[in-house]
Protein backbone atom coordinates (compact mmCIF):
# COMPACT_ATOMS: atom_id res chain seq x y z
CA UNK A 1 0.00 0.00 0.00
CA UNK A 2 1.17 3.39 -0.78
CA UNK A 3 0.39 6.48 1.84
CA UNK A 4 -0.20 10.08 0.59
CA UNK A 5 -0.01 12.78 3.08
CA UNK A 6 -0.19 16.18 2.46
CA UNK A 7 -0.28 19.24 4.27
CA UNK A 8 -2.03 22.47 3.52
CA UNK A 9 -0.97 26.33 4.73
CA UNK A 10 -4.45 27.86 4.26
CA UNK A 11 -4.54 32.15 3.16
CA UNK A 12 -5.94 33.81 5.69
CA UNK A 13 -8.74 35.40 4.00
CA UNK A 14 -12.26 33.60 4.48
CA UNK A 15 -9.56 31.20 5.90
CA UNK A 16 -12.18 28.61 7.90
CA UNK A 17 -14.95 28.75 5.28
CA UNK A 18 -12.20 27.78 2.40
CA UNK A 19 -11.13 24.60 5.02
CA UNK A 20 -14.69 23.41 5.45
CA UNK A 21 -15.23 23.37 1.65
CA UNK A 22 -11.90 21.94 1.06
CA UNK A 23 -12.45 19.12 3.39
CA UNK A 24 -15.32 18.62 2.15
CA UNK A 25 -14.23 18.73 -1.29
CA UNK A 26 -11.70 15.98 0.05
CA UNK A 27 -13.74 13.94 1.63
CA UNK A 28 -16.05 13.22 -1.67
CA UNK A 29 -12.90 11.84 -3.79
CA UNK A 30 -12.87 8.06 -2.77
CA UNK A 31 -16.75 7.97 -4.05
CA UNK A 32 -15.72 9.41 -7.32
CA UNK A 33 -11.88 8.12 -8.12
CA UNK A 34 -11.67 3.91 -7.57
CA UNK A 35 -7.55 4.13 -6.85
CA UNK A 36 -8.04 6.02 -4.33
CA UNK A 37 -9.03 3.04 -1.27
CA UNK A 38 -9.17 5.55 1.64
CA UNK A 39 -8.79 9.13 2.75
CA UNK A 40 -8.49 11.27 6.15
CA UNK A 41 -9.20 14.50 6.22
CA UNK A 42 -8.61 16.96 9.21
CA UNK A 43 -8.83 20.68 10.04
CA UNK A 44 -5.78 21.55 12.53
CA UNK A 45 -7.06 22.08 16.29
CA UNK A 46 -3.64 23.21 17.59
CA UNK A 47 -3.57 26.24 15.72
CA UNK A 48 0.23 26.43 17.35
CA UNK A 49 2.99 28.04 14.80
CA UNK A 50 4.71 25.14 13.38
CA UNK A 51 1.36 23.46 12.54
CA UNK A 52 -0.62 23.64 8.95
CA UNK A 53 -4.50 24.04 8.84
CA UNK A 54 -5.51 21.56 6.97
CA UNK A 55 -3.66 17.57 6.26
CA UNK A 56 -5.03 14.58 4.45
CA UNK A 57 -3.88 11.27 4.70
CA UNK A 58 -5.24 8.94 1.49
CA UNK A 59 -3.92 5.33 0.55
CA UNK A 60 -4.00 3.72 -2.61
CA UNK A 61 -2.60 0.17 -4.04
CA UNK A 62 0.61 1.53 -5.44
CA UNK A 63 1.96 4.15 -7.69
CA UNK A 64 0.00 3.70 -10.22
CA UNK A 65 -3.05 4.44 -8.30
CA UNK A 66 -1.40 7.12 -7.08
CA UNK A 67 -0.74 8.46 -10.41
CA UNK A 68 -4.58 7.86 -11.86
CA UNK A 69 -5.77 9.89 -8.41
CA UNK A 70 -3.79 12.71 -9.45
CA UNK A 71 -4.77 13.48 -13.03
CA UNK A 72 -8.64 12.37 -12.72
CA UNK A 73 -11.16 15.34 -13.45
CA UNK A 74 -12.56 15.47 -9.72
CA UNK A 75 -9.23 15.80 -8.03
CA UNK A 76 -8.07 18.15 -10.37
CA UNK A 77 -10.99 20.70 -9.60
CA UNK A 78 -9.97 20.11 -5.72
CA UNK A 79 -6.39 21.07 -6.81
CA UNK A 80 -7.43 24.00 -8.67
CA UNK A 81 -9.18 25.45 -5.24
CA UNK A 82 -6.66 24.44 -2.96
CA UNK A 83 -4.04 26.53 -5.18
CA UNK A 84 -6.46 29.66 -4.85
CA UNK A 85 -6.61 29.66 -0.92
CA UNK A 86 -3.36 27.63 0.15
CA UNK A 87 -0.18 29.53 0.69
CA UNK A 88 1.94 26.31 0.98
CA UNK A 89 1.60 22.67 0.72
CA UNK A 90 4.15 19.47 1.95
CA UNK A 91 3.60 15.71 1.25
CA UNK A 92 5.16 13.01 1.94
CA UNK A 93 4.73 9.63 0.34
CA UNK A 94 5.29 6.21 1.81
CA UNK A 95 5.38 2.17 1.12
CA UNK A 96 3.34 0.82 4.30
Amino acid sequence: MLVHIVMFQFKEENKEENLVQVKEMLEALPEKIGTLKSMEVGIDISRSERSFDLALVSVFEDQEGLSLYATHPAHLEVVNVIKEVTLLSKVVDYIR
